[in-house]
């Protein structure tokens, strides 16, 4: 792929090239620093307060930069890069509009813990807050949203900042952190020499968790009669999923994994309940509400898994596993609270865990209720059905391909029915639900995954607040698969309008979307449609034998809902199974 060119160069190397220390500007500066931390691939899009900058990747053979058709999709992409890799994801952004175009990818990345670093141009430092032309206040808009903000007043500092940046993302709990350069500041000269060390006092997050901790959560197991671990993104994100499998293995606990923790435990393990939670399996919900002990191993306790706060896990004792302090007794009180990274958490806890000899009973209901309700839907040979055509995805792809979605029912649908054996091949906004991300997020998972499958399932809505970006796919040929499944609606809107709003179908149709593949040719990508099994298969497998990127359309059943469902407001354990009965 021409994104991953030959002559980006190791940052040994580079370190090397650049150790006579040299007067260049800020802009130059910037690039180098980029450079010297393993950036591989920048998702941008220029303006007038970026031109210096933009003007020093003229010629610049080492630095890779992707054209994006819009702000939002270059912040996306590199989220889907950052959470689809474990490396940080980075963008670029101009001034005022530029940077405010930027505020729900970031927004979604802090809901998320993905580690991206943001960088915005701005108006002169002499200018700054005299309502100039494109100024905004991007780090006064983005303060609640970003795990640490710069604004840069002095070139000297450039390199320095771009270092701290990148290691305040990518550790403790990871996060977006904005880089904001005045154009002056960008055009500016100064000495470069690279930064090695980062001194950050008063930030030094704790990694190792506290053995007395770790040795009560130990004996609450030996006691435990009916335990589960509850799994999260923070086990992806902290690449723990060999630990967490570790740990299963020795304890024989149960497992459920959050919507972004899909990953860190392989789904087809007789232990593994499913995802818990609003959609989450029947197994999974049932379990927690009657456990004893529910370990948290870096999980939030968001509302979509607890439903009622006051109803949840009522019989269980509270173990909290997490990186950041502030989340531990937050929404759920917990009885053994430890702090630390989850894999550093883990590896103390493996050397000290055993089976979990009291819940053999227990394991062996387990096994019971997940055979009596599995997820399931009622097929149709005359329809076409968004779980039958995800089954199918996940059939020809062999549970190989890494996974993007937008938000909505085919978002839940992809969750329960494309089984993941491996981290980070499931990429997902979950605390935001962003509409739009699914697309974008794909062509930056693509981008750091340029040997792996990467299929992007979609609904018409999200499809079309990012479809722009089709034409960097073409482009660049980067070979991203995208499935939409289409029923003409908002469907998740329209299924709660159903359930819970008496069908009063308020604004969600459709019906006027163009049509998608003609929209696909017109930016020249292949494009195919199915109405049934039989096109199905074939205008998929023929998507995936072509060799760049390719957009099918599935028409899919517009009455179509999600089921399990537990309505908002209810408790876990009260669901409404829908055709899964």
């Amino acid at each position: 792929m021409s994104a991953h060119s030959a002559t980006l160069k190791s940052k040994e190397e580079l370190i090397e090239k650049w150790s006579k220390p040299e007067v260049i500007s800020g802009s130059e500066m910037l690039l180098r620093s980029l450079l010297l931390e393993g950036v591989d691939c920048v998702f941008g899009y220029p303006g007038g307060a970026v031109l210096y900058i933009y003007d020093a990747m003229y010629g610049f053979s080492d630095f890779n930069h992707l054209l994006t058709r819009h702000e939002q999709g270059a912040i996306h992409a590199a989220d889907g890069y950052a959470r689809s890799t474990g490396k940080v994801g980075v963008c670029i952004a101009t001034s005022g509009p530029g940077a405010t175009n930027l505020v729900t990818g970031i927004a979604t990345a802090y809901m998320d813990s993905v580690p991206l670093v943001v960088i915005t141009g701005n108006v002169a430092t002499s200018l700054i807050g005299t309502d100039a032309f494109q100024e905004a206040d991007i780090v006064g808009i983005t303060m609640p949203i970003t795990k640490h903000s710069y604004l840069v007043r002095d070139v000297e500092d450039l390199p320095r900042i771009v270092h701290e940046a990148f290691h305040i993302a990518n550790s403790g709990r990871k996060g977006p952190v904005l880089i904001d350069i005045p154009k002056d500041v960008s055009a500016a000269k100064a000495l470069f020499q690279p930064v090695k060390e980062v001194h950050l006092r008063g930030y030094n997050p704790t990694v190792h968790p506290n053995r007395n901790q770790v040795d009560k959560m130990i004996r609450a197991i030996e006691q435990a009669e009916r335990p589960i671990l509850l799994v999260g993104g923070g086990a992806v994100y902290s690449g723990a999923h060999e630990e967490v499998y570790e740990f299963v293995t020795k304890t024989q606990i149960p497992i459920t994994t959050t919507l972004l923790g899909i990953g860190a435990f392989p789904t087809g393990h007789e232990l593994h309940m499913g995802f818990p939670g609003m959609h989450g399996t029947w197994t999974a919900n049932t379990a927690i509400q009657n456990a004893d002990l529910l370990i948290s191993i870096g999980a939030r306790f968001d509302d979509r898994v607890t439903g009622k706060l006051s109803g949840f896990a009522p019989k269980a004792k509270i173990v909290h596993i997490d990186i950041d302090p502030a989340e531990i007794g937050k929404n759920v009180p917990t009885d053994i609270p430890i702090v630390g990274d989850v894999k550093a958490v883990l590896e103390v806890a493996n050397q000290l865990a055993k089976r979990a000899d009291k819940a053999d009973a227990w394991r062996d209901q387990i096994q019971a209720w997940k055979a009596e309700k599995p997820f399931g839907f009622k097929d149709s040979e005359t329809e076409l059905k968004p779980q039958w055509v995800v089954s199918m995805i996940h059939e020809t792809t062999k549970g190989e391909a890494i996974v993007t979605t937008d938000v909505g029912q085919h978002q839940m649908w992809a969750a329960q029915f494309y089984p993941f054996n491996k981290p980070r091949s499931w990429v997902t906004s979950g605390g935001l639900g962003t509409m739009g991300f699914g697309f974008p997020s794909a062509i930056g998972a693509q981008m750091g995954n340029p040997d792996r499958t990467v299929v992007s399932i979609n609904g018409d809505g999200g499809m079309q607040m990012c479809a722009q970006e089709l034409a960097i796919c073409a482009i660049n040929n980067i070979p991203v698969k995208v499935a939409i499944l289409n029923n003409q609606v908002l469907g998740m809107v329209r299924q709660w309008q159903e359930l819970i709003y008496d069908n009063r179908y308020s604004h969600i149709d459709l019906a006027g979307s163009p049509d998608f593949v003609k929209l696909a040719e017109a930016y020249g990508v292949k494009g195919f449609r199915a109405t049934n099994k039989e096109e199905a298969r074939r205008a998929w497998e023929e998507a995936l034998k072509h060799p760049g990127p390719a957009v099918v359309e599935f028409v899919v059943r517009k009455e179509e809902n999600v089921f399990p469902m537990v309505p908002q407001g209810s408790t876990i354990d009260q669901m409404l199974m829908g055709d899964s009965e």
